[in-house]
């Protein structure tokens, strides 16, 4: 992998962490107030962090050339 598609990769999973501590967040405001809102939230984001960390795999993977 070169060095510009690890830093991308480094960013994603960056942003991936970002995104599970906004998901708990929502979390426990949805379990402190019991607002569905906040529950969809949290699974938007959810969603959300499991196609970015499935992005920066992609970046990680080792090319292929027969691909």
């Amino acid at each position: 992998m070169d060095a510009e598609a690890a830093a991308v990769r480094a960013r994603l999973e960056g942003i991936g962490e970002e995104l599970a501590e906004l998901a708990l967040a929502s979390l426990r405001e949805s379990l402190d107030t019991g607002e569905p809102a906040a529950l969809a939230r949290e699974r938007r984001l959810t969603r959300a962090r499991r196609a970015v960390l499935r992005a920066a795999a992609l970046l990680g993977e080792d090319e292929d050339p027969e691909r």
